[in-house]
């Protein structure tokens, strides 16, 4: 089903209504983490701010308490990197991406040499061992895997261990005001064995498509990491409709699923760090410009807060909690309106209340225009 052009300014209110950032959804905290195929993760609270922007009346403790009962885990799996997906998906998801974390046993520039020449099905097996009674943190793993792998190198092992098993950060890492070292344990052992069957491939680029879309073949492999996926959207084609973008490339969709019309006004709304709505295209123009992508990570590979104004990233924020304040100092990299000014504001001063409601002093400081 062919269907026209979507310009940027359409998909990217496509995708803000599909990731609830148009309006806050009532759904309950496993649901929306079920819906969006997890939260990044590479830090313990960023799941949390994700929620938080995305469910109205959101309670820190209700994903914490899905951390602790293990229908949540954290979990390496979309580009390498560590997610919180229920432990129904960790499972579904897992064996899918395992190809691209098998690549990395040979590519890794840090550890891929270290691993050369390494059984690495004994060793998964010796990690499984070690991780299934005790949970430990890689620094624990390396001497244990030393001594059954003599001569090898013990960081390139525990790195392998971590490629090769699906293993998941025991809580309380991850939990809201304790979090702790990221200790590992297997999935199985860990959240128990999967209830169903592992869903096909199809399955989840649909999955994909309801969270993210409208897509194109490049965009799903940006958000998964894997690479030839074009024979699964093809097999696909006669239930999605098809679009193309101002660029003349092909998009992908579900027939029914929300495409608001592009004049819905959007709301300012204030991104996690690593909020996956940003990082799950290969072309992100439907929120950001090319010129402020390239502003998104540091130095040292850190996302920061964004902040969305009229459904497109306006600047960058800081979050500062202490025991008697919490801080929110936002840089517009855009020029802002003063009734932007005062929406981010309010939000911010939201957000701040929720990340320290015991703070004495909350603020939020909205800086110069840097364009």
């Amino acid at each position: 089903m062919a269907t026209g052009t979507l310009t940027d300014r359409a998909l990217g209110r496509a995708t803000l209504a599909r990731q609830h950032l148009l309006r806050r959804g009532d759904m309950d905290p496993l649901a929306m983490v079920e819906h969006l195929l997890g939260l990044q993760a590479q830090a313990p609270t960023p799941p949390y701010y994700a929620l938080w922007t995305r469910l109205r009346g959101f309670r820190a403790e209700s994903l914490s308490a899905l951390l602790e009962s293990r229908r949540v885990v954290r979990i390496v799996l979309m580009r390498g990197t560590v997610f919180a997906v229920s432990a129904a998906d960790a499972h579904a998801l897992r064996p899918w991406v395992q190809p691209l974390l098998d690549n990395d046993l040979d590519t890794n520039p840090i550890h891929g040499a270290g691993l050369r020449g390494v059984d690495r099905r004994a060793l998964a097996s010796v990690a499984r061992e070690l991780l299934s009674d005790t949970p430990r943190t890689q620094a624990e793993l390396r001497p244990l895997l030393a001594d059954c792998f003599p001569g090898q190198d013990p960081a390139a092992l525990a790195h392998g261990a971590r490629c090769l098993l699906p293993l998941v950060q025991v809580t309380p890492r991850g939990l809201w005001g304790r979090s702790g070292k990221p200790r590992l344990a297997p999935l199985d052992v860990w959240a128990g064995p999967p209830e169903s069957d592992f869903p096909s491939p199809d399955r989840l680029v649909l999955r994909y498509l309801a969270a993210f879309g409208p897509a194109s073949v490049r965009d799903v492999q940006a958000w998964c990491g894997l690479t030839r996926l074009s024979e699964i959207v093809e097999r696909l084609r006669p239930e999605l409709a098809t679009f193309r973008d101002e660029r003349g490339v092909e998009l992908f969709d579900l027939p029914d699923a929300p495409r608001p019309d592009p004049s819905t006004p959007a709301p300012v709304r204030i991104l996690a760090p690593f909020d996956n709505a940003l990082l799950s295209h290969a072309d992100r123009r439907r929120f950001i410009s090319d010129e402020h992508r390239a502003r998104t990570m540091t130095k040292n590979g850190i996302i920061a807060p964004l902040v969305l104004v009229g459904g497109r990233v306006a600047g960058a924020a800081k979050l500062t909690t202490g025991r008697t304040s919490a801080v929110l100092e936002v840089t517009p990299w855009r020029s802002l309106t003063p009734s932007n000014r005062s929406a981010i504001e309010t939000e911010g001063m939201k957000l701040v209340r929720f990340a320290a409601p015991a703070a004495e002093h909350h603020d939020v400081r909205v800086g110069t225009d840097s364009a």
